[in-house]
């Protein structure tokens, strides 16, 4: 997961859940339906399950009381702090990030929210490739993160941001990896996955892969 951006996540910690509860004014369309996007995820997700970037532990969490086996990856310490003292003894989260984890056998659906722009296109690719060589045929990739249908519209984005004076999110839509659509339907079906795609809000996508 883009560690250039660890120091991002530790900032983000003691005011995320906040944040995603829509009680930040900038971000408030980012996590527009935050519950709903979560339990979309928890929907599409079954048998031992992997997630990226587990942050505040909001997904594990619904991941955990639908009865799912859950093994958690956050390369954060404020984030890992939180999401244990939330969950408890409940769920078993690990130090890595979306390129370097221990390993892990028996996966069946990898997971993650708000997290997979932090790397580039190159490293979604080589991401994917590592995630198709761990999962078996049927086995899903479930991710929800902001998105664009093209460069014109992620532009756009960034020049909403500005005229909103909202600094803070058009600097993160600069300088963080945002892609297209079109970019990761061709990463995700290359490495052997068919891909669909839903919207969630003005930002965010629900990308649900499976193993062919």
């Amino acid at each position: 997961m883009g560690l250039e951006f660890l120091d991002v996540f530790e900032q983000w910690a003691d005011s995320y859940d906040e944040s995603v509860g829509g009680n930040n004014r900038e971000y408030k369309a980012v996590f527009a339906r935050y519950e709903q996007v979560l339990e979309a995820v928890t929907a599409l997700s079954k048998g031992n399950v992997v997630e990226f970037g587990v942050g505040t532990g909001n997904l594990t969490k619904k991941l955990l009381d639908s009865g799912l086996k859950i093994t958690g990856i956050e390369p954060s310490l404020p984030m890992r702090e939180i999401a244990e003292a939330k969950l408890g003894t409940k769920a078993k989260i690990l130090v890595g990030d979306f390129l370097h984890f221990p390993e892990i056998i028996n996966v069946d659906t990898i997971v993650s929210t708000y997290a997979f722009h932090h790397l580039t296109d190159e490293e979604k690719d080589e991401a994917i490739a590592k995630y198709g060589k761990l999962l078996s045929k049927g086995g899903r990739i479930v991710f929800a993160d902001t998105m664009f249908e093209s460069e014109e519209d992620y532009n756009n984005a960034i020049v909403k941001a500005k005229k909103q004076g909202f600094h803070n999110l058009a600097k993160d839509l600069e300088t963080e990896y945002y892609t297209t659509i079109p970019n990761l339907r061709t990463i995700l079906e290359k490495n052997g996955f068919t891909i669909q795609f839903r919207r969630c809000n003005d930002f965010v996508w629900l990308m649900e892969g499976e193993k062919q």
